[in-house]
């Protein structure tokens, strides 16, 4: 890396240097004054970097160079399904009929697009073994909260205003509790036994007439399969709640198992996840939402239907819990998921499922002689591993994450689920190679021997990356922006 792609885009300044080239104003300048109140006008030009052209371009790839991506290297990061995006999802979503269409356009116009809609949602019941789906959320935490609202919409149909509960295992996503408590709920916890699955006993001590909901992903966050899934189903359904599954690790059981032959009534997918849509970046994303026949008077309007052949936006829902998004969902990633779906067909999706527990398993024996494996049985399509040897001798997850990146992978989730010590939650999906599982595996081998005979260097880590050891806590709480600083060294 040379000189110029260390330095800050300021700091590549020169006087008089234009990046840029505009034609001359050929309308008359807009009197700011008139548009913006007097208080919110600056009195001086900003501070802007004077750089040529080639140097701008050249700073934002260094920029990008240095960004971990799933593009760029291995992600194995817990609980997040970080895979590839296969590039044919891309050409697909710019198609012009696809790229080109208005949310606001006559539905007669859009009947192809709506097609697509339809049938996605089609192969998401299926998929799920729900009765209905609406595209409309725009993310997997958003989906949740639909699903909730749904929940709470029916409870209270029934004159059933006391179920102001939502049960959530310990191992949750973080998302879980916060949904329920934006729904309205209170959250109560149910443990985890010693096998890492839900204790039957606590939940039957926590289920009760004031039930509306458990949540529940299966495979659970630890990466174990919820054997007892059927009896889950029966004690809260016996307590009149529903039951709602957290589509996070369906990537686990596509087209082996369906959360609505599970006992499911709700479920939520992330089609950023699974069905690789593009993830992170702040969005845009899809939550769809899938339901059982007694919560489809709820679903969110419009519903998207098909009437002798023809496709159109059903308002007159009126038990629905109404819009939860503009128009229908985010339709480019829709399109995006329908094409991995078209793509990969049945046997394909049953492939991904098999390679995304293959991989796990294969990483998670590997790694077991070098760190604490809280539960030794076969995980599904992620494990965890426990630091608590690693601690002891000095050397936290934390320290090991960092040394991760010295090496270029971006670390895998830690010190989550909380209910493991030193928790190193690994997802290597179906897309890798063994090569690059195998590379993993050896750095983390390499990193285990370092923190008993070198722990300092682990300690200390990261070595090569252009920028050190953070403090994550103070730079999230305590931005320092460019002036204060110079105005520190003044």
């Amino acid at each position: 890396m040379n000189k110029k792609d260390q330095e800050l885009i300021f700091e590549l300044s020169q006087p008089g240097r234009i990046g840029y080239s505009l034609p001359e104003l050929d309308v008359p300048e807009a009197d700011l004054s008139v548009l913006l109140p007097a208080g919110y006008l600056r009195e001086e030009e900003p501070e802007l970097p004077e750089v040529s052209e080639l140097d701008i371009m050249r700073h934002y790839t260094a920029l990008s160079n240095r960004n971990h991506g799933v593009d760029s290297g291995f992600y194995p990061l817990g609980s997040c399904t970080m895979k590839y995006n296969p590039k044919i999802n891309e050409d697909v979503a710019r198609f012009e009929g696809f790229a080109h269409v208005h949310p606001l356009q006559q539905e007669e116009t859009v009947q192809g697009a709506m097609e697509l809609l339809y049938d996605l949602q089609e192969h998401l019941k299926e998929i799920t073994g729900m009765d209905e789906v609406t595209l409309q959320p725009a993310a997997g935490a958003q989906g949740e909260w639909t699903g909730l609202m749904m929940i709470r919409a029916y409870h209270e149909e029934n004159g059933d205003f006391n179920r102001t509960k939502v049960i959530v295992p310990d191992s949750a996503h973080g998302t879980n509790p916060a949904s329920a408590t934006v729904a309205g709920f209170e959250t109560v916890t149910v443990k985890s036994g010693e096998d890492g699955l839900v204790d039957l006993e606590d939940l039957r001590r926590v289920a009760d007439e004031t039930t509306a909901a458990l949540m529940l992903t299966n495979p659970n966050t630890l990466g174990l399969f919820e054997e007892n899934i059927l009896e889950i189903a029966e004690i809260i359904h016996g307590v009149g709640g529903k039951v709602y599954y957290d589509g996070a690790n369906l990537n686990a059981v596509m087209s082996k198992a369906r959360p609505g032959d599970m006992g499911f009534d709700v479920v939520h997918l992330n089609l950023h996840k699974t069905f690789t849509g593009p993830h992170g970046g702040g969005g845009p994303g899809s939550g769809p939402v899938g339901v059982k026949k007694d919560l489809i008077p709820y679903l969110p309007k419009p519903v998207l239907v098909k009437e002798e052949g023809v496709y159109r936006f059903d308002y007159n829902r009126p038990q629905s819990i109404g819009r939860v998004k503009p128009f229908y969902g985010n339709f480019g990633i829709n399109v995006r998921a329908y094409t991995y779906i078209r793509s990969m067909g049945p046997d394909g999706l049953k492939a991904v499922t098999e390679y995304a527990v293959l991989n796990a398993n294969y990483m998670m024996r590997r790694l077991a002689p070098y760190f604490d494996l809280p539960f030794n049985r076969h995980c599904k399509h992620e494990f965890v591993l426990s630091g608590k040897r690693q601690k002891k001798l000095g050397v936290r997850t934390l320290d090991i994450a960092k040394r991760l990146l010295d090496f270029g992978f971006h670390p895998p989730t830690i010190y989550f689920p909380l209910n493991v010590e030193e928790c190193i939650m690994i997802e290597p999906t179906e897309t890798e190679s063994k090569e690059t599982l195998d590379a993993f595996i050896d750095v983390m081998i390499q990193i285990a021997k370092e923190a008993e005979a070198n722990p300092e260097i682990v300690q200390e880590a990261p070595h090569t990356t252009v920028i050190g050891r953070l403090d994550e806590t103070a730079a999230a709480r305590k931005p320092v922006l460019r002036y204060e600083r110079e105005l520190q060294n003044a």
